[in-house]
């Protein structure tokens, strides 16, 4: 397989650890927020809304790359 190959499932695999970090940064924003500490939650509530910003572009460009040609 050559290397140009790699890069569209190396992209992909990227991209599945960055929702797996998510779900867990945000499961333990609940528990902070659960603990009384409403600001720090939506501090990491509004930081996370990158990667929601990025989500859709990221999907797109990913689909191309890993199209059969």
């Amino acid at each position: 397989m050559p290397n140009s190959d790699l890069l569209p499932s190396l992209l992909f695999k990227i991209n599945k650890n960055q929702h797996a970090l998510e779900a867990a940064i945000m499961e333990l924003t609940l528990w902070v927020e659960q603990r009384g500490s409403g600001d720090v939650a939506q501090n990491v509530r509004s930081a996370l809304e990158a990667i929601n910003r990025n989500e859709e572009f990221i999907n797109m460009t990913l689909a191309v790359l890993m199209a059969p040609e």
